[in-house]
């Protein structure tokens, strides 16, 4: 369930990177207290309900802190748990598995949160013709692992950057002089760098949709803060000679309301700043 944009490389860097941040030199009560060759169970504990995430990346930290760890899985990623149940048990050298624990917890607490906001999400519009995009609204260094979670919450996968989309926003608009010279400037661009991306354009009322419609040569029209029945309106405008996105104030109480609207695509920011992490422990069984 990982998107292809992650790679191995980049998860082992991320764990060389967060194992770094929390170890530095030592743990040095683990170096105190902990003998060398002492082996360890522990099991990762439910405290919430929720849908987990992050087990894969889990195991990946174990494997690289200790080549010999086991780890027996109980939950897979993507799986809704309850309090008191158990996701995992691992067993290992125990000063490894100390010096994984905070890493395992902070990732996979972040992850479940997001994948349990995004199924909530993707519940809501289950049955209808809609997809629930993420944004770039990501917590520096990890949006990788917050999209990975996005997408085993059940919803989809927008931008990874500013790199493979290009998303002509209402900035780019006033800054170029206009919806014609931000999209023209666009299509020449790409023509000169011999790229194939695809071009959201965002729109702020009617004027701006029919203006777009008029020039073309766009992937998608993006319609920000429209009130509901101007939305309808515009879809219907739209039709079907371009993809529709909505954007702009959407919650996981209003989101079957946009998506009745007919539009293709709905972006929430909500799916990743806005979730409360899952509460989950790793615990040493005596």
């Amino acid at each position: 369930m990982r998107p292809e944009q992650i790679t191995d490389q980049h998860i082992q860097d991320f764990i060389k990177a967060g194992l770094y941040e929390d170890i530095r030199e030592g743990d040095h009560t683990s170096l105190a207290t902990i003998p060398a060759d002492s082996r360890s169970r522990a099991v990762l504990k439910v405290k919430d309900y929720g849908m987990l995430a992050g087990v894969e990346l889990a195991q990946l930290i174990f494997k690289h802190i200790d080549p010999t760890s086991n780890i027996t899985i109980h939950k897979t990623d993507g799986t809704d748990v309850f309090f008191g149940e158990i996701a995992f048990e691992v067993e290992a050298n125990t000063r490894a598995l100390l010096q994984a624990e905070r890493l395992v917890l902070n990732t996979m607490q972040r992850m479940s949160g997001i994948a349990t906001l995004s199924s909530r999400f993707a519940f809501e519009v289950g049955d209808l013709p809609v997809k629930v995009l993420d944004t770039r609204k990501t917590t520096p260094l990890i949006r990788f692992l917050e999209k990975w979670a996005v997408k085993i919450g059940g919803c989809e996968n927008y931008r990874w950057g500013l790199y493979d989309w290009m998303m002509i926003k209402d900035n780019h608009v006033d800054a170029a002089g206009g919806v014609r010279q931000a999209i023209e400037g666009a299509q020449r661009y790409q023509k000169e760098k011999g790229l194939q991306l695809g071009i959201t354009v965002e729109v702020r009322n009617l004027v701006e949709v029919e203006e777009v419609l008029n020039i073309g040569g766009i992937t998608r029209i993006m319609f920000d803060n429209f009130e509901l029945p101007i939305l309808t309106e515009a879809v219907a405008m739209v039709g079907n000679r371009f993809e529709t996105e909505a954007s702009g104030g959407i919650t996981l109480y209003n989101v079957r309301k946009y998506a009745h609207t007919g539009v293709n695509f709905i972006s929430a920011g909500a799916l990743t700043h806005s979730a409360q992490p899952l509460d989950l422990s790793l615990k040493i069984v005596r």
